[in-house]
């Protein structure tokens, strides 16, 4: 019965995402495979694998390795088109949309291979460099790129569109791929965002790179069997000189060498009844990016469009903590409980953006939306600046509200998170640590504004903070909602639990009006596993579902609690925070 369950959260967790993963796999391996066997064996490549060997094969299957990610990559950052998906429930399946989630770790994943066979199609092409500059074929002059035998290789690179453009391509990928690394985004989130938008040069020396037209092909292969015999020209060992053989090769027997290959077999003492002629393929590579890349551009060029208008900031307020609560207003702006929008402002930067979660959505009855953001990087502080004037003594303790002349800032969005789907089980538990509550605090607002309306039924809301001031930002909302719901006898649909880390200094909130939340309120760091024992006790035979925006550490812990058995028949769903 155990291993019936835990084979069942398994499968609600991870098979969609590991099923997903292994196609994509075996569509990598599929495509290097076929390619490399194209160029190893087939008739219209002969005379360029003689002169150029595996390195041919090699360079070609990884550029088709790469052809595949570096259009799938730009299918993760279509963040409208996620969230339209996601919204519009054009896909039905909840563990489908689930995977929509997962869209940042497939941008990452394509990211790392393009990087990796990246390394790998440069190798193979050194290689091809240094046979095309000692190989040089003087009976096929078009089939050759270096200008005469034993052409410097270094020459050829600098001199060529295919070898600047890859030159210029490895050192932008270099550049992308270091500032990815954990340490630069959080350290500086400017080199981050900088480097990453040369993806945008990285795809036109990408088109031009593939323009050049370096390896080519045979196109008269029926006219000119490969390994013929050409009555005006002797087209046997003047051809390719063989090159020394290492001591590798030596144990093989004479016959081995001079065994043709299967398709050059039967073409032995055949007459060519022409001379090869050569040709430059049509550029592949723009089949592959051209759709995903207009499909990117569309929709840029949807998002300027719509965001062209900026939005008024109806109020500003101070809030303990270093954090600041925005209210703003824009005609016919929608969004979903859940979602995030990014914030742009122009007198900070003309390029940099920001993502940061809603905390209030529009309704019908409320035009207005607001954020709450903490004060962590330089962007922040400056956007703090720019809002907020001095504050005083007091405005670490208690809110206060600046009317002044702000800013213009402009939004993109909203885009679909995880936390959308806290509406979809009847059983949510939503885990925040700091200022992670911020996604739940909309669904909190939602529910205040009516409950009755969702599939929703039972809500756990565990906040843990290292400042009793932090549960400041959203304390009077709890309240609100947790009043209303004893007004309308439903005291069981929200169960909250607050955790303060820290035990030093003040351990309760101030005010009559917070008594319900300090009579919930806990010293000390949750015990995960009598959490998830105790909801599984109160929810028999039902699908939880886990929504958590916190640290990895908090992230991990409940994954894995998320995959482990439950006694009761609970199955738990794991839904993990992240902006696309």
């Amino acid at each position: 019965m155990r291993l019936n369950m835990a084979w069942k959260s398994w499968i609600s967790n991870e098979c969609g995402k590991h099923l997903l993963l292994l196609l994509w796999l075996a569509v990598n391996v599929w495509l290097f495979w076929k390619t490399f066997i194209l160029y190893y064996s087939g008739p219209q490549y002969y005379y360029l694998h003689r002169m150029l060997g595996l390195g041919l094969c090699i360079s070609r299957a990884s550029a088709s390795v790469l052809n595949l990610n570096c259009s799938l990559v730009l299918l993760p950052v279509c963040r409208t088109l996620l969230a339209f998906l996601r919204g519009s429930q054009k896909v039905a399946s909840r563990k489908a949309r689930r995977l929509l989630d997962k869209s940042k770790t497939f941008h990452a994943a394509c990211g790392v291979t393009v990087c990796i066979f990246s390394v790998v199609h440069v190798a193979a092409h050194m290689v091809n460099i240094l046979n095309f500059s000692a190989r040089y074929s003087e009976d096929f002059p078009s089939l050759n790129v270096a200008h005469y035998k034993g052409e410097d290789p270094r020459l050829i690179i600098f001199t060529t569109v295919p070898g600047v453009t890859g030159i210029l391509m490895v050192l932008i990928l270099f550049l992308m791929f270091t500032a990815s690394s954990y340490s630069i985004r959080v350290s500086n989130y400017d080199i981050f965002w900088y480097t990453h938008n040369l993806f945008i040069v990285f795809y036109i020396l990408l088109l031009l790179h593939v323009a050049g037209g370096a390896l080519k092909y045979q196109s008269n292969v029926e006219a000119h069997r490969p390994g013929c015999f050409s009555p005006n020209k002797t087209l046997q060992v003047r051809r390719l000189k063989p090159e020394p053989l290492p001591e590798s090769h030596l144990e093989r027997s004479h016959e081995d060498f001079l065994k043709p290959q299967p398709h050059v077999e039967d073409n032995f003492g055949s007459v060519c009844k022409e001379e090869p002629h050569f040709k430059s393929h049509f550029p592949e590579t723009w089949l592959w990016v051209s759709g995903p890349l207009c499909l990117y551009c569309a929709e840029r060029l949807y998002r300027y469009f719509r965001n062209s208008r900026p939005v008024t900031i109806v109020s500003v307020t101070s809030l303990p903590c270093d954090v600041i609560e925005v209210r703003m207003v824009k005609k016919d702006f929608k969004a979903r409980p859940g979602q995030y929008i990014v914030l742009q402002c122009p007198s900070i930067s003309t390029f940099e953006s920001h993502p940061f979660t809603l905390t209030v959505c529009p309704t019908e009855k409320r035009t207005t939306f607001g954020v709450h953001l903490r004060v962590l990087g330089d962007w922040t502080k400056q956007f703090k600046e720019l809002l907020l004037s001095k504050s005083t003594p007091d405005s670490e303790i208690l809110p206060i509200v600046q009317q002044r002349r702000y800013p213009t800032l402009y939004i993109d969005g909203p885009f679909g998170s995880p936390s959308e789907e806290v509406f979809n089980y009847e059983v949510s538990l939503c885990v925040a640590g700091g200022i992670g509550v911020t996604p739940f605090a909309s669904v909190l607002h939602t529910l205040l504004d009516e409950w009755r309306h969702f599939k929703l039924r039972r809500l756990y809301l565990i906040w843990v903070c290292r400042e009793i001031q932090s549960f400041y930002w959203f304390a009077d909302l709890l309240c609100a909602l947790h009043q209303k719901l004893w007004q309308e006898n439903r005291p069981d649909y929200l169960n909250i639990k607050l955790y303060l880390s820290r035990t030093d200094g003040i351990q309760n909130l101030i005010g009559e009006r917070y008594r319900a939340l300090n009579s919930r309120l806990i010293i000390g760091r949750p015990r995960w596993k009598l959490l998830f024992e105790e909801i599984s006790k109160c929810n028999r035979q039902k699908n939880v579902g886990v929504f958590c925006c916190g640290p990895k550490e908090i992230s991990k812990t409940l994954h894995k609690l998320s995959n482990s058995t439950s006694s009761s028949g609970t199955t738990f769903e794991y839904n993990k925070e992240s902006f696309s």
